[in-house]
């Protein structure tokens, strides 16, 4: 069944840890969408004075609520562990997840609202900005940055993702990815949410998500060249020793068969 629902909006959910200034674009973006009927929810796993005072500050400037879930404590990776509380408290039919160092074209909610459905999970893909081009976004603050004309020149990767061709449907060739995806809300709470059970970045947050959707019988829809993120570039901040153990760890979860997770939004 398509998802048309005029009252429904979407639940935004920011990943976020530790990059005020990028979070500050995310915002400046999002008072730009082309659809406005949503709800922001920056799920930060961590516990930032600085974070909680600019936020503070933000909620009477931008067109769209924002609530500010945070840890109480730093126990290291809880991207999942925040992510679950973030489906807790959204109020929307349909959530979408973006990370905190990504920026949203100004077409991202209305693409994720026009192709939600029953069913089905939507993933998108990411712009790798240079480190040169993400300079200049933080100090200027303006968006125009991110133009084609000026994405050509300033050697940023994955360009053709840069592409705004809605009209052009594409086959599942890739996965979901945890920077750019969405889903209706009843559909995470089938499959428990996400497996609290990673506590190192990478696989949990999406590969392991995907698998447990797909299990259920949920298809995969492109969302490449309709909702566009652009990645502002940062050095890696997780290791592929640590993806290796995630990969071991879900290959064990596959293994018992429990696509309604052990530790996700309920405990078993």
């Amino acid at each position: 069944m398509k998802f048309t629902s005029e009252r429904s909006k979407v639940s935004l959910v920011v990943a976020y840890y530790k990059n005020i200034p990028v979070l500050d674009l995310i915002f400046k973006a999002l008072t730009t969408q082309s659809c406005g009927d949503f709800e922001v929810i920056v799920a930060e796993d961590d516990c930032s004075p600085e974070t909680k005072e600019f936020i503070q500050e933000k909620i009477s400037q931008v067109p769209f609520s924002i609530k500010h879930l945070y840890q109480v404590k730093d126990d290291g990776f809880r991207k999942n562990q925040m992510l679950n509380r973030a489906i807790s408290v959204a109020e929307a039919d349909l959530m979408v997840f973006l990370d905190g160092d990504c920026i949203p074209h100004q077409h991202f909610i209305k693409q994720y609202l026009k192709n939600a459905g029953e069913g089905v999970a939507l993933f998108g893909r990411r712009v790798m900005l240079s480190q040169p081009l993400t300079q200049k976004l933080i100090q200027s603050r303006d968006l125009r940055f991110l133009s084609m004309s000026n994405l050509l020149f300033s050697n940023t990767g994955r360009l053709r993702d840069a592409l705004y061709l809605p009209f052009i449907n594409r086959e599942k060739k890739e996965g979901i990815w945890g920077c750019n995806w969405g889903i209706l809300r009843q559909h995470l709470m089938e499959v428990n949410g996400f497996d609290e059970d990673y506590i190192r970045a990478g696989v949990g947050e999406d590969v392991d998500i995907e698998w447990r959707l797909l299990s259920k019988g949920l298809k995969c829809k492109s969302m490449k060249h309709k909702a566009i993120v652009y990645h502002t570039y940062h050095k890696p901040n997780y290791s592929q020793d640590e993806v290796n153990i995630n990969y071991r760890l879900m290959a064990e979860k596959q293994l018992a068969g429990n696509l309604f997770c052990l530790n996700g939004l309920q405990k078993q």
